[in-house]
């Protein structure tokens, strides 16, 4: 079983920067993507931007230039660097991992961590 903690979420005011951390353990598997996600209250959580095994990113159009996924493969962690923050990126973050098992893919969600934006 896949275990996803995040850290690093907490209260900023406008133009500040957060980084967020997520620490996947739970014994030897092969990730195939992480990403985050964020959810204001209300509303759907939407993709904040996901990085590949390759090392790609991508993001959202509301964050791109601001924010930047990283991953260090060797501790099984995904940051999200977030930048010139602004108060419409309040909400609810989590990170999502893509896992490839034996018998296919699987999803595992982390509990999610609270980021707050002042203006």
């Amino acid at each position: 079983q896949v275990q996803l903690v995040e850290t690093g979420g907490g209260l900023v005011q406008a133009g500040g920067s957060l980084r967020l951390s997520c620490a996947a353990s739970g014994g030897s598997f092969m990730i195939d993507s992480m990403s985050w996600y964020r959810q204001a209250p209300g509303k759907e959580r939407d993709l904040v931007g996901q990085i590949i095994r390759d090392g790609s990113a991508g993001y959202a159009d509301s964050v791109k230039g601001r924010f930047t996924i990283s991953r260090d493969y060797a501790k099984n962690t995904v940051y999200l660097q977030m930048n010139s923050l602004k108060p419409e990126d309040t909400g609810v973050y989590y990170c999502n991992a893509v896992v490839r098992h034996p018998i296919g893919l699987r999803g595992y969600w982390g509990q999610g961590t609270q980021v707050t934006v002042s203006s």
